[in-house]
């Protein structure tokens, strides 16, 4: 279906020059002279290469339907993600590539949310939070916490995020698995 280009957001699929494209970012510029655009960063599906591309606010593209469809992870197999539909209990295999910078957060047994487009997966949508236990926490230094200041830590998944100080080795912490940051301490 066509639409204004100025309505484009991460992670819809469209196409674009005979080969459909998943959209990582957009940006719209309004320059001092001239009329906004539209600026978009996107992968390509089959090969999996990224480009830029701009639009004018007004021109219109083609914008591809997906469908949702929710598996269970079960494990990674190379460079593929065995999935387990929940409903008949059949296998899966898809790209673990889909997942990009998201790939850490993967847990045993999680409920993911995965897009097709005419049978074919063109994306991976992780819960928004994960529960990961703390291994590593640089100590507090004196005087740090009078104001609000975060210490670097690694995660058990071996990311590296901002906690504040009262967080030690050892300790459950919900994150979220767009970029990692800290959200809260876990409530188990």
């Amino acid at each position: 279906m066509k639409q204004q280009a100025n309505l484009i957001r991460a992670g819809q699929v469209i196409e674009h020059d005979g080969r459909r494209w998943t959209v990582l970012k957009q940006q719209i510029i309004t320059p001092g002279k001239g009329g906004a655009f539209i600026q978009v960063e996107m992968r390509d599906l089959k090969t999996g290469n990224k480009t830029n591309e701009r639009w004018r606010t007004a021109d219109s593209v083609e914008r591809l339907m997906t469908e949702d469809k929710e598996y269970l992870y079960s494990y990674t197999d190379g460079e593929s993600l065995v999935l387990m539909d929940p409903e008949t209990f059949e296998q899966t295999m898809i790209p673990v590539a889909l997942l990009g910078d998201q790939a850490p957060f993967l847990q045993d047994n999680m409920t993911i949310n995965i897009h097709l487009v005419e049978g074919d997966p063109v994306g991976i949508d992780l819960p928004p939070q994960v529960t990961l236990e703390v291994v590593e926490a640089d100590p507090v230094v004196k005087g740090q916490t009078a104001s609000s200041s975060y210490k670097p830590a690694k995660l058990s998944n071996g990311v590296k995020t901002m906690v504040p100080p009262f967080i030690e080795a050892g300790e459950r912490i919900v994150v979220r698995t767009e970029d990692g940051s800290y959200v809260e301490r876990a409530k188990d």
